[in-house]
């Protein structure tokens, strides 16, 4: 077998040729193109990669944001808590003076009331007693009793000043001797002369009967009384009781 020499040495100067051709040609296009895209490609990433970076600072200033809102909501929601419990102390406390006033007013006006009460009970039963008293000593009305109060009434009449005295003695008006009873003529004389010498024997003496006095004998004008009976005795006796209450 023979070799063409010169065929293979066209074939190779082709081969190179066409290599040449294609580096020149192809390779070269398509290389660009690749290192472009790579280009693009690392491009993309890096834009991406500072995309990230962005959102990433943007989602930690969120976090940081919420957490400052969610410290800010608690601190409020503490002060907030802390005020309604001071309100609500006050209030409590208001409440439980109000009530403490109200309870002491409410002893107060049921400490009055018993005491009133006390007081009145004690009038009633004084002025019950009082009249059970005037009913009994109104049984012992005798003429000795009655004339027991002969000397009580001049005694009274001695311890008056000389201008009352005076003043009884020289009134237009008849003086009203007062007995519980109407009394015999010789008793009613009795009285009237030493009413007349205890008043300087001057007097209008004038007698009547006032079965209230129970038994005693009094001095009346328009505008002056000596009390000297039974009923008086029992009246000072019920105002004492009840000034005592």
């Amino acid at each position: 077998m023979t070799l063409d020499w010169w065929s293979m040495g066209l074939q190779a100067v082709n081969v190179l040729i066409l290599a040449w051709l294609l580096s020149r040609v192809f390779w070269r296009p398509v290389a660009g193109a690749i290192i472009r895209r790579q280009e693009a490609a690392q491009a993309m990433l890096d834009e991406g990669k500072t995309a990230q970076a962005k959102a990433d600072a943007a989602l930690a200033e969120v976090i940081e944001a919420r957490a400052g809102i969610a410290a800010e909501r608690d601190a409020i929601l503490a002060e907030a808590m802390a005020a309604a419990d001071i309100v609500a102390k006050a209030a409590l406390k208001e409440a439980q003076t109000n009530a403490d006033r109200v309870l002491a007013a409410a002893r107060t006006a049921v400490e009055r009331d018993k005491n009133t009460a006390r007081k009145e009970t004690g009038v009633r039963a004084a002025a019950l007693s009082v009249e059970i008293a005037a009913r009994l000593l109104g049984r012992f009305n005798t003429p000795v009793v009655q004339a027991a109060f002969i000397p009580k009434l001049v005694k009274a009449i001695a311890g008056l000043s000389a201008s009352d005295r005076a003043a009884l003695t020289t009134s237009a008006a008849d003086l009203e001797i007062v007995t519980a009873t109407d009394p015999e003529a010789a008793e009613k004389a009795r009285i009237e002369h030493a009413l007349r010498d205890a008043l300087g024997g001057t007097a209008h003496l004038r007698l009547v009967t006032d079965p209230d006095l129970i038994a005693g004998l009094e001095l009346r004008s328009a505008h002056f009384a000596i009390h000297n009976s039974w009923r008086a005795d029992l009246e000072n006796i019920l105002k004492e009781v009840e000034n005592a209450g």
